[in-house]
């Protein structure tokens, strides 16, 4: 008895489960023998009156079993359409649209095409299925090209959100750059000591001093205006992606738990920074105190600064991505470190290829508008444009510090987006290709079918 489900192997059982030679049940009539013909009786011919041959045969060696091969000067039969094809694909005699004839069907063995089914999306199908796209990106993995579109259509899409944050932010920050530097970097005596070679030591050092203080004054500004920025269009574009648009006070409010531990992390990734360029020039630093020769001390402080940067470069790209992750996943900030160290790992080059080249157009875009302003402000900052250049180390007045800070407001307002946008959506591609994020994504904005919903290209690279 055969045991198979669904199929039974050549050779094997009757379906009834009757051996061979077994005797048929009782209920199922036996047939009957063919009677023997009596002797000295003729046998009845298969041709005559009583037989169910018909009399016109065909003639002799025109004909051949179903399954044999045709005869000389024949036309083979047509093939047997397909289940539910129709029929014979397109194409001539080419098996799988496209693919060259073979064993077994229309091309590769076993089947239309070669392997892969239909010439591997080639010619029948039209391509693989469409991504999902609810918002500003695809559902899968990203090219560069739509990161970096990604981006401005955030910008373009939600312009009065993004555009509101970034002019508010630059508005505010430049406002207070240019008070701390009319009121306390425009020190005549600062500048005066600074330039004086008759100058005593503590002179000097206490005019360096306090342009260290103000310089830093300037950076902190400038640093907390870039954080709350960048923590407000984290949020805008995250809900971009889904197709869902953001207020300024919703991303706030959203955003406002995590602005300190962002300021944590910018300030720990500073430290960071500075502390290997530190340990690179120390082998100089300390060949410089113990009295070596001039040579050996520039030499170490140029590879030890070189190896430094490097290093803090390496480290950067690698806690790219620690501003979304905190921002997003409500990390903390270790945590944050370490998620951006997980989705960097084995795709440095890349996220630093794009990185980079985001950080070439966001400085183009703000050269494109801080430059004009800059000049306009020399011209009519009193000592026209020649007298700013020879006195680029005086001290700017009230016109030029106004009209130089609308070009900055403006080139920062276009900046902003840029930056924040692409980090964000290099963070949300990483995430689809290590952890399927698009599928959750999918299901955050309703999307039933993924795979089935309005078209997008072929990712790149």
């Amino acid at each position: 008895m055969n045991d198979t489900p669904g199929w039974a192997s050549p050779g094997s059982a009757p379906s009834d489960g009757r051996e061979p030679g077994a005797s048929a049940p009782a209920d199922r009539p036996v047939p009957a023998e063919p009677a023997e013909q009596p002797a000295g009786q003729p046998v009845t011919d298969p041709q005559g009156p009583g037989s169910k041959w018909s009399k016109e045969q065909p003639p002799p060696g025109q004909w051949s079993a179903p399954t044999g091969a045709p005869a000389p000067g024949q036309a083979p039969p047509p093939p047997p359409p397909g289940p539910g094809w129709g029929g014979r694909p397109p194409g001539g005699d080419h098996g799988g649209y496209g693919g060259p004839p073979g064993p077994g069907g229309y091309g590769g063995p076993g089947g239309y095409g070669p392997p892969g089914g239909y010439g591997a999306w080639g010619g029948g199908w039209g391509g693989p299925p469409p991504a999902a796209k609810p918002g500003v990106i695809p559902l899968r993995p990203l090219g560069v090209g739509e990161i970096l579109d990604g981006a401005v259509s955030t910008m373009r899409t939600y312009w009065r959100t993004v555009l509101g944050i970034s002019l508010t932010v630059a508005v505010v920050t430049e406002v207070a750059v240019i008070l701390l530097q009319g009121l306390v970097l425009n020190d005549t005596q600062t500048t005066d000591a600074l330039n004086d070679p008759n100058a005593s030591l503590s002179d000097v050092g206490r005019a360096a001093g306090g342009v260290l203080v103000s310089s830093g004054a300037v950076l902190l500004i400038t640093m907390v205006g870039t954080i709350i920025a960048t923590a407000l269009l984290t949020t805008v574009t995250s809900r971009a992606v889904l197709g869902r648009s953001v207020t300024i006070g919703e991303a706030w409010r959203d955003a406002r738990p995590q602005v300190l531990r962002l300021f944590g992390l910018i300030v720990l990734m500073g430290l960071i920074a500075v502390g290997v360029l530190l340990v690179g020039a120390l082998p100089g630093i300390i060949v410089a105190i113990a009295g070596g020769p001039d040579g050996a001390v520039a030499g170490l402080l140029g590879l030890g600064i070189l190896a430094g940067v490097v290093v803090a470069v390496w480290l950067v790209i690698r806690f790219s991505l620690a501003s979304p992750a905190l921002m997003l996943e409500k990390q903390g900030i270790t945590k944050s470190l370490g998620r951006s160290a997980k989705l960097v790992r084995g795709s440095w080059w890349r996220v630093f290829g794009i990185q980079f080249l985001a950080g070439i157009i966001a400085n183009i875009v703000s050269s494109l508008t801080v430059i004009p302003f800059t000049l306009l402000a020399a011209v009519l900052g009193g000592g026209g444009f020649s007298g700013f250049l020879q006195s680029g180390s005086d001290n700017p007045g009230w016109t030029f510090l106004v009209i130089s800070g609308i070009g900055s407001v403006i080139g920062s307002m276009l900046t902003f987006p840029i930056n924040a946008g692409v980090t964000v959506l290099l963070y949300i591609d990483q995430r689809i290709r290590r952890e399927a994020l698009d599928l959750e994504l999918a299901r955050a904005a309703g999307v039933e079918n993924p795979g089935t919903a309005t078209p997008g290209a072929v990712p790149g690279s």
